[in-house]
Parts: C-alpha cells; sequence; structure tokens
C-alpha cells in the first residue's frame, strides 16, 4: 500500500494529467476553416431535401472539369474565432421590420465566416423569393465570395431563382472576388469559359469580373472587356465601365470611348450609347460639345438622342437652342428630329411654338414629320394642319395619310369632310402601315 501510494498513485495522475492535456491541444490542431474543396454531390437527393450545408458544399463544375482545385481552401481567411450572430435571425428576417431585419442582417454579414454560412443563409431564404430581396441577396453573394466564391457559385446556380436571381447573384460572386483577387477570377472565368462557352453561366460570370475589376481597377477591367465576345454580356458589361469612366469627367471618358475602332459601328454605338447616356447627367454642355464632334452615324445619332433626353427633362429651350447653331446640315437636322420627337411628348403646345419660328422648307419637312408622327393620336387635326406645311410632297402625302387616319378613328366625319374641302382622295399610302 506504501509503495502504491508514493509510486503509483503519483504515475497514475500524471498519466491523467497528459492525456487531458492532449485532448485539449488535439481540439485546437483542428482548423475548423481548413475544410476540403468541395466536391460535385452526385447522390440522388434533390436539392429541395439538401441542407443548406449540402448544398453550399458543392461546386459549379464537376470534377472533371474543375479548375484550380486548390482555391477554395487557399481563399479561405486565417481562423479567427466567429462573432456571435443576431440573436433570432431568422424570426427577425421573417417578422421584423425592414430597419430591423436589415440591421440584424448586416451585423449577420459581418460576423459571417465558415462556420456561420448556414446560418445566415437560413436567413435569407427566409425571405420571400424574387426582385424583392436583390439587396439582401447581393451583400450575401459578395461576403461569401470573400470566404469561398467556389461554394457562393455553386448556391447561387442550384437554388436560386432562375428566372430574377441567378444571373444577378453569380455576377455578383465574381464581382466580389475580382475585387478580392482579381487575377484568381480572372483565371478561373477565362478557363470555365474557354469549355463552356455557349453557357449562360459562362456570360454571367464575365459581366461580373467586368463590374468588379471596375471598382478597383478601371485599366483592368477594360483589357478584360475588350477580350469578351460580341454578345449580350459585353453590352451588359459596358454599362459598368462607362458609369466607372463618366465619374472621371468629360474629357478623360471621351478618350476610353475614341479608343474603340471606328470600323466597328455596332460596337461603338453600344459604348457611346453607354457614355453619353451617364455624362449627360452630369454635364450637359460637355457632352453637346463632344456631340457636335463625332462623324454623322448611328453612335453620333445614339449620343445626341441621350442628350437630349436628359436635357428636355431639365430645358427644353436651352437644347432647342443648341440644336439650331450646329453647324453641319445633316446633324442639326438630326438634332431638331430627336428634340421633336422628345419635346413633343413632355409638351406640344411649346414644341409647336418652337416650331413656328421656322418658315416651311425642304431642310425642315423631316422634323415636321416627325411633329406629325408625336401628335397624331392626340390632335390629329392639328397633325393634319401641319402635314399640309410640308414642302416635299411625297414627305407630305405620307404625312397627311397618317394624321387623316388618326382623325378616322376619331371623328371619321370630319375627316372626311377635310378631304373633300381640300380635294385630298385616298391612296395607296393610305394602307401603309
Amino acid at each position: 500500500m506504501d509503495i502504491f501510494l508514493k509510486i503509483g498513485l503519483p504515475w497514475a495522475l500524471s498519466l491523467g494529467a497528459v492525456f487531458y492535456i492532449g485532448l485539449e491541444l488535439g481540439s485546437y490542431d483542428k482548423d475548423p476553416t481548413n475544410l476540403p474543396t468541395p466536391e460535385v454531390n452526385n447522390s440522388s437527393k434533390t436539392l429541395a431535401n439538401l441542407t443548406v450545408k449540402e448544398k453550399s458544399d458543392q461546386v459549379i463544375i464537376s470534377n472533371k472539369q474543375r479548375i484550380l482545385p486548390d482555391l477554395a481552401t487557399t481563399q479561405r481567411p486565417d481562423n479567427k474565432i466567429s462573432p456571435p450572430l443576431p440573436p433570432n435571425l431568422r424570426r427577425i428576417m421573417e417578422d421584423g421590420s425592414m430597419v430591423e431585419r436589415m440591421g440584424a442582417y448586416m451585423d449577420a454579414l459581418r460576423g459571417m465566416d465558415l462556420n456561420t454560412i448556414g446560418e445566415v443563409v437560413d436567413a435569407f431564404e427566409s425571405l420571400p423569393q424574387g426582385y424583392g430581396r436583390h439587396l439582401e441577396m447581393k451583400l450575401l453573394m459578395r461576403s461569401w465570395a470573400d470566404l469561398d466564391p467556389l461554394s457562393a457559385l455553386n448556391y447561387a446556380q442550384n437554388s436560386l431563382d432562375a428566372k430574377s436571381e441567378k444571373r444577378f447573384a453569380i455576377s455578383e460572386v465574381l464581382a466580389g472576388w475580382a475585387v478580392r483577387d482579381a487575377d484568381a477570377a480572372i483565371s478561373w472565368v477565362t478557363q470555365y469559359q474557354a469549355q463552356n462557352s455557349d453557357s449562360k453561366e459562362s456570360q454571367n460570370l464575365m459581366i461580373g469580373v467586368v463590374k468588379g475589376l471596375a471598382e478597383n481597377d478601371l485599366s483592368s477591367a477594360d483589357n478584360f472587356f475588350r477580350t469578351l465576345p460580341q454578345n449580350n454580356a459585353k453590352w451588359q458589361a459596358s454599362t459598368f465601365l462607362a458609369q466607372e469612366y463618366a465619374k472621371l469627367g468629360v474629357d478623360e471618358a471621351i478618350m476610353w470611348a475614341d479608343r474603340f475602332p471606328k470600323d466597328d459601328e455596332r460596337m461603338r454605338t453600344m459604348i457611346l450609347g453607354q457614355l453619353s447616356s451617364k455624362l449627360a447627367q452630369q454635364d450637359l454642355e460637355g457632352t453637346a460639345k463632344w456631340a457636335e464632334s463625332i462623324p454623322l452615324g448611328e453612335a453620333s445619332e445614339q449620343v445626341v438622342s441621350n442628350l437630349l433626353s436628359k436635357w428636355t427633362s431639365k430645358d427644353p429651350q436651352e437644347a432647342a437652342n443648341w440644336t439650331i447653331q450646329i453647324q453641319n446640315p445633316q446633324k442639326r437636322v438630326q438634332a431638331m428630329k430627336l428634340l421633336t420627337n422628345k419635346w413633343a411628348l413632355r409638351d406640344p403646345v411649346a414644341t409647336a411654338g418652337w416650331l413656328n419660328n421656322f418658315p416651311p422648307s425642304a431642310e425642315l419637312d423631316p422634323v415636321v414629320s416627325e411633329f406629325v408622327n408625336r401628335i397624331s393620336i392626340r390632335d390629329p387635326e392639328g397633325a393634319v394642319g401641319w402635314a399640309s406645311s410640308i414642302v416635299d410632297q411625297t414627305q407630305k402625302e405620307k404625312a397627311l395619310e397618317k394624321a387623316l387616319r388618326a382623325w378616322d378613328r376619331k371623328d371619321p366625319d370630319q375627316a372626311n369632310a377635310w378631304r373633300t374641302q381640300n380635294n385630298f382622295s385616298r391612296s395607296d399610302v393610305e394602307t401603309e402601315n
């Protein structure tokens, strides 16, 4: 017994202490953020029956198509203790007021890590599907992209509504990824696009990259944008570039737009149209000077149209004064016609007063014809009077027939009386649409 007390008991206590310490150290060695790269779930489970964790652990591409397989692991931040999420987060998202809901949700996103993604996604999914939760979805996708962009992409691809949410969510994930690590995002998307060039997801990925790059590095965004194929994705992506370049001011924005090849009229029209819409909101006079300098064509017409859309809503008379001082006769008529189109919708009486300042002429004929088109439905009798002032006989007949058809629908007796009085018979022109 004495031997046991002197030797055995201390030995047993020492062994127990070592065992306990080993357990504690072992638990800290397990890094909860060092998860394996998610693999594709090929089981027969349907998506509706999967848990949030299982949804987020699937990736957007199959094992055979996997690109950068270690990316999800290498992108994860250092292990940190997760701050507590707001209590009753799901209940607040379901039943709370707008302010309470967004406050709790923002707190959850700020504290979100790989351990709490499922809880935040659960709270997000408690909201009704559709456009009403786009802000919450954008915030979720951007935050998730900081932690694990591939699993965020998979969730967007497989769990969100295809009509109202999926495309937008995929774009936001790539935008967040490009802000955090542009090289990795571009590399992954480029390789994915090479294997899936015809997929809608591929286009959405490229839009997202341009959007994210444009927030941090316009030069890189522009270079990547110019590599995109000519499709709808390129048109959508151009809006982000135009928005950011417009913030730099008219001069720098125009320098950027002028770098696009003039032999690609479709692309040039698209870019200049996007840019002019943004610039006109902040500098009407600077945009007007630019519009005058652009050679006549589709691009010029788009720029002038966007300029006058903004100008007529602010000061139509000033816009009208600008149009008549344009030196090039063809561009002047183009601008006056576009002005009439927009101004007549807002104030046809003021537009008529402005047109009365000009004597009838062949140069003014297209402008008057546009005015007739705009007022025929509301004032067909007045439209007939304006059509009668057109000098070119062919244009006059077409304008009269259009106005008279509108008059027939409103008051056929009066329209026929005018025809008889003016010896104007129905013609083949009347059957044209």
